[in-house]
């Protein structure tokens, strides 16, 4: 069957397939309205319009999540890390973790991990190109760390021998406490070996007044996943026994900044930190 990827190059809406739920929105296609993608539905729009019409930070927070990303793959690679397990990768945008990773080492290997049938699409096509390193997409849902480790693409690609660098990067805040995110984090820990690292940032309301961040929250009631934003000590949590390298969790655009703040840094919504293991 040939695949329709005209909506790739920004000629219109992608045509729904019954996997995509158009109709509601999901924080990947979400977080790709603030990137200024086009790769997203009346829905998405709808719920990213909300949230930023609230907090008008949150656009520049998701864009400082995404610089955090190539500065901690650049810190981890430099430590001589060249395996990395991003789950929850979202739409691919500019400076990808592949990308970015096999620009330091071409060697490095990536094995990509999301639930959502358009990132899948996505990240798919881009992989069908040249110019990359060995690198995997494999559709599962991070509530189910079983079947990411058990995953072919996953367990195929990475070497469990030697450190990897688990990503999970704007992606637990839509974890309920009601589904453990602390055993999920747990468990895909106890799975790497020895020199491996957690890179991981999430949203918060410690920089809102709580009335706001509880608005925030509710903005993701229609979407395909709740958003449940964390004070810094419960995110701090996640990373368990690990060593944090300085400067250690803090919001996004403190982690090792590679140039001037922005004025608004101090309201930017995420904390972002790195762990040794």
């Amino acid at each position: 069957m040939t695949e329709d990827r005209t909506w790739m190059q920004g000629t219109g809406e992608r045509p729904p397939s019954a996997d995509l739920h158009p109709e509601v929105a999901h924080p990947a296609r979400v977080y790709d309205v603030w990137l200024g993608g086009k790769d997203n539905f009346a829905s998405d729009r709808a719920v990213a319009e909300q949230l930023a019409a609230l907090t008008p930070d949150v656009v520049n927070a998701a864009r400082a999540n995404r610089a955090f990303l190539g500065r901690a793959v650049r810190t981890v690679s430099a430590l001589g890390v060249s395996q990395f397990l991003d789950i929850g990768t979202g739409i691919p945008a500019a400076g990808n973790t592949h990308q970015v990773a096999q620009q330091a080492d071409p060697s490095a290997r990536v094995a990509y991990v999301d639930n959502d049938p358009i990132v899948l699409t996505h990240a798919r096509a881009l992989m069908s190109g040249s110019g990359h390193g060995a690198t995997t997409v494999t559709q599962a849902d991070l509530r189910d760390p079983e079947a990411i480790l058990a995953a072919p693409g996953v367990r195929d690609l990475l070497d469990f021998s030697r450190p990897i660098a688990l990503m999970l990067v704007a992606v637990l805040h839509f974890i309920g406490d009601d589904q453990d995110p602390q055993g999920i984090v747990k468990r895909l820990l106890e799975a790497l070996p020895t020199g491996s690292h957690l890179i991981l940032t999430h949203g918060t309301g410690d920089t809102l007044p709580q009335e706001l961040a509880q608005r925030a929250e509710q903005s993701y009631d229609r979407a395909a996943a709740h958003l449940h934003l964390r004070p810094q000590q419960e995110v701090q949590r996640f990373f368990g026994g690990g060593e944090l390298l300085e400067p250690g969790l803090v919001l996004a655009p403190y982690w090792r900044p590679d140039g001037p703040l922005p004025e608004d840094a101090a309201r930017l919504g995420i904390y972002a930190g790195i762990a040794r293991y």
